[in-house]
Formats: C-alpha cells, sequence, structure tokens
C-alpha cells in the first residue's frame, strides 16, 4: 500500500465572490478549505493562509499583524485593483505576506504559489492551531532537555531547596519557574531576588523588610521579598554574590522558618520554598571562606544543572525560530524564518552567552533583516560562504553527513540501540560497524 496523501489545510480570511469561485478546484486538488471572516478566525487549524486585503486593514493593521504573527504559518495576500492603488501597499504586503495574489486569479498560478507556501510551512514545523505559545516552557528536543523536563517533573511536587547551577544565560531562572508552576504552590507568589544585582546597602532590606523609622530615609514599613512570597516561592538568583552578613541571616531564616525586619523585633513566619541559582563555583567559594558552608549545605539538598547551548545538539533552530516569533511583536516586523547559510553559522557559533545570547542576536536580526529570511550578517555571525574553505571530496561530505547521521540519532535513541537502527532504516549489526567506523562509542 502507498503513503495516503498529505492532508494540506487552507484558510481564507474575509472571502471574496472570485475567492469562492477558486475554492472548489482547490478542493478538487486535495485541499481541505475553510473560510471565516478575519474576527472569526480564533483557534483555527491551516498550513496556509490567503487574506483577501482591504483598505480598513490597510489603515487598521494591527489585528492583521497580530493575526500572521501569532499564527506563525504562511499568508498570502489577494489584492483586488481598487488595494493595489493604497499607499504602502507593497511594503506592507513584502513585510508581512510569504506572497500575494492580484484579482482576478490565475489559478495556475495560484496552485504553485500555495503548494510553496505549503511547502515552507512544512519544512519550518508550522501547520499549528493558531494559539500563542506558553509564556514560560524550556523548549528543545535534545537529550539535555528531555532529561531536564523529566527531572523537574520530579523535584517540583517536593518541597526541598533546590540549587540551580549553570553558565550564565543557560536560563536557570526559566527552571526555576518551570519548578515553581509544576508545584503544589503555583497559585501563590513566585517573587526572583537577583542577589549581585543590589547594592549591598539595600539588599538587607529588600530580602527583609524594614520598620518605619529604621533608619534614614524609612518614611513607612516595607514588606521584604522573603515575606511577600509568602506561600509561594522565593528565588535567590546569582547566590554566589550574597556578602557573608546575608548569608548568616538567610541561614537563621532557613533554620527558624521566620524573619524579623530591620528595626523590628517581632520575628514573623514565613513559608516559603526557596529555590537558589548561581553560576559559580560554590565548593571552591567555600574553600576560601567567601560563602559558609552550612548555608551551602542547606541550599544544595537537591541539585539541577542547566546544559550550555553548545551540548543542547538540533535546540538552535527551534529555539531561534521561537524568538523570531516572540520578538516580531516587539519589533512590529513579520516573524521571519533564517536562510540555510544562517541555520549553518549558528550551528558551528559557540554561544558563549548560551540562549541569553541567541535571543539577543535573533532580536537583532529581525530588525536588521531586509529580505524574507535573516541572514548569518543580520546575526552579527561570519557565514560558511564568508570563510570560503576548500571545497572536499564527495567522500568527504559521504562520510560527515554518515557520522552526523549517527550522531542524531544517538541523541533521542541512545537508550535503545535497536530503535536507532530501525530508524536510521540498517539492522543491528550494521549499525554497530557504523559506530565502531567513526569512533563513536
Amino acid at each position: 500500500m502507498g503513503m495516503p496523501p498529505v492532508q494540506r489545510r487552507l484558510l481564507v480570511v474575509d472571502p471574496c465572490d472570485d475567492c469562492h469561485d477558486l475554492l472548489p478546484g482547490l478542493r478538487a486538488a486535495g485541499w481541505a478549505v475553510d473560510s471565516c471572516p478575519l474576527e472569526g478566525v480564533g483557534e483555527r487549524s491551516c498550513d496556509v493562509g490567503l487574506l483577501r486585503l482591504q483598505p480598513s486593514h490597510l489603515e487598521r493593521p494591527e489585528a492583521v499583524k497580530e493575526l500572521i504573527g501569532r499564527s506563525g504559518t504562511e499568508w498570502i495576500a489577494v489584492l483586488s485593483p481598487d488595494v493595489l492603488r493604497l499607499q504602502n501597499v507593497g511594503d506592507f504586503v513584502c513585510e508581512w505576506f510569504f506572497d500575494f495574489h492580484t484579482l482576478p486569479f490565475d489559478v495556475a498560478r495560484v496552485q504553485v504559489t500555495l503548494g510553496r507556501a505549503f511547502g515552507m510551512a512544512r519544512l519550518r514545523g508550522k501547520g499549528h492551531t493558531l494559539v500563542d505559545e506558553p509564556e514560560h516552557e524550556l523548549l528543545g528536543d535534545s537529550r539535555a532537555i528531555r532529561e531536564l523536563r523529566k527531572l523537574l517533573s520530579k523535584l517540583a511536587p517536593t518541597e526541598s531547596p533546590v540549587l540551580i547551577r549553570g553558565d550564565s544565560g543557560t536560563g536557570k531562572e526559566l527552571v526555576a519557574r518551570t519548578l515553581h508552576r509544576q508545584s503544589q504552590r503555583h497559585a501563590k507568589p513566585f517573587v526572583a531576588i537577583n542577589c549581585g544585582a543590589i547594592p549591598e546597602h539595600l539588599i538587607q532590606s529588600e530580602l527583609f523588610g524594614h520598620e518605619k523609622g529604621a533608619f534614614t530615609g524609612a518614611h513607612q514599613r516595607k514588606v521584604g521579598r522573603i515575606e511577600a512570597a509568602h506561600g509561594g516561592t522565593l528565588f535567590l538568583d546569582e547566590i554566589g554574590d550574597l556578602p557573608m552578613e546575608l548569608q548568616a541571616n538567610l541561614l537563621r531564616f532557613l533554620q527558624e522558618k521566620q524573619i524579623e525586619r530591620v528595626g523590628g523585633s517581632q520575628p514573623i513566619p514565613v513559608d516559603v520554598r526557596v529555590l537558589a541559582a548561581t553560576h559559580v563555583d560554590l565548593e571552591a567559594a567555600v574553600e576560601r571562606g567567601a560563602f559558609r558552608e552550612d548555608l551551602y549545605y542547606r541550599l544544595n539538598v537537591l541539585q539541577v544543572v542547566t546544559a550550555p547551548l553548545r551540548e543542547r545538539h538540533g535546540d538552535v533552530a527551534m529555539l531561534a525560530n521561537h524568538f523570531s516569533r516572540f520578538y516580531s511583536q516587539e519589533t512590529g516586523r513579520r516573524p521571519r524564518s533564517f536562510s540555510e547559510i544562517a541555520l549553518v553559522a549558528m550551528a558551528k557559533h559557540a554561544w558563549p552567552g548560551n540562549v541569553r545570547e541567541l535571543a539577543n542576536r535573533v532580536r537583532r536580526g529581525l530588525v536588521l533583516a531586509e529580505g524574507r529570511q535573516i541572514e548569518a550578517v543580520d546575526l552579527g555571525l561570519q557565514s560558511e560562504q564568508a570563510i570560503s574553505p576548500p571545497m572536499a571530496t564527495l567522500e568527504d561530505y559521504k562520510h560527515r553527513a554518515e557520522r552526523q547521521a549517527l550522531c542524531d540519532v544517538l541523541d533521542r535513541h541512545s537508550d535503545n540501540l535497536s530503535v536507532a537502527a530501525r530508524v536510521l532504516g540498517v539492522s543491528r549489526p550494521t549499525f554497530y560497524r557504523l559506530l565502531h567506523k567513526h569512533q563513536i562509542r
């Protein structure tokens, strides 16, 4: 039996009579067609969208921009002769639409354009329901991120403190928010404080609060961050930067579950779960006397380590597309895909700033991109074309592709080599021979 044909879903928004005349032929060509007014799009699912652009859309373009930015799929504008004469219509269409067609339709050309748009949507992994992505989500499909999600699902229901370790920019606060969201305290406050970003003379007041008149300028009582997190989760970022005096106060709070405001004498019971994060070596800090050993053991009950982006094989492109959609709303530009050269440049980059660096480069790329795609130069990365390496032999390319395929399949199925071999379409003995050939353990 042959493979069933792929279902292609087309959504026609604000259709005109010409659009309705076009639909029977598209259905005969295998398209599942739905139509609705712009305000009725809601959460309808589609691979490609056809939108009849009207003068009102150009006068108030926010609704169209919001639809295209939120859906993340490929949209084609339908332009009447009257709309074609309007000022700035060309710039708007080039910025926000995959392509356009003028009325009356050239049916053959429409079908070709729809096919190209469908191919691009599938290539970019689109064709999903028109809903917003979660604000906080650990995106990625690498082995490192899958194992992290699995670990967090085990740690989240507990009440124990968690120490989150990892390089700067690897998403330690995102991990903390995920632990809070999946915990029994999810309906209560999540309060984050960066211990390295607050001046030393203010941090005690920020953490513990103060009473009116406690010091010059204390004109009224202030509730501290710890007290504000009562019932919920307190996240102490960059805990390694906390001054020694404050470390003693924090330790006392962790032991006694109560605080005293600066200038106060009454103990205040506070129920919070404490999560802490650091990018420094706390063991070394304990050794040189810069961090209290007893506080270290209080915080390091459970531990999570966030992987650097360079070790999250295969996640860069997915994250880049996510940031392109996310920041397109901020920049007011259409979400853009990435050229093949840009994808290669991102794959080869070491990402010393990790996910934060990737987000910033994509943000820059959206602003600088002049074409329909973001190029390596827009991201501030050097492309392979600019480097101009010497051409390799065909055998070299085959060798690299074979090794990359093995690495990719092991990243997903290292726990079951039979499945890994089946995915590659080879026998298990052949799979072992290839591993030995490429010296992959």
